[in-house]
């Protein structure tokens, strides 16, 4: 998305930070899903091929994680730091919603 349009939207430089959020947000419930399907499954098959999911889950949340750090967009070591900016992302969020 091009400035223009971040800016006409009211987003600013915010559409990369909410996209990586939302990214992290899903990797963390895909994380969560595969640790409960793993501790449920009978199969030594499934549960081989459901260590190797949560493997590759866990995986990708360090890459979004160490995505977001590099970026400034998380502070998961600045617990204060991270609320101003959970902070930030929600008023970008309710002021979207509110000119739709």
């Amino acid at each position: 998305m091009n400035n223009f349009l971040k800016n006409l939207m009211g987003m600013g430089g915010m559409s990369d930070q909410v996209i990586a959020t939302d990214f992290l947000i899903s990797a963390k419930a895909g994380i969560r899903n595969i640790a409960f399907a793993l501790t449920e499954s009978g199969s030594p098959e499934v549960r081989e091929l459901l260590r190797e999911q949560l493997k590759i889950a866990v995986e990708t949340h360090e890459k979004i994680t160490n995505y977001m750090i590099s970026r400034g967009t998380y502070y998961p070591h600045n617990l204060k730091k991270q609320l101003e900016t959970d902070m930030k992302i929600t008023e970008t969020a309710l002021k979207l919603s509110q000119k739709s």
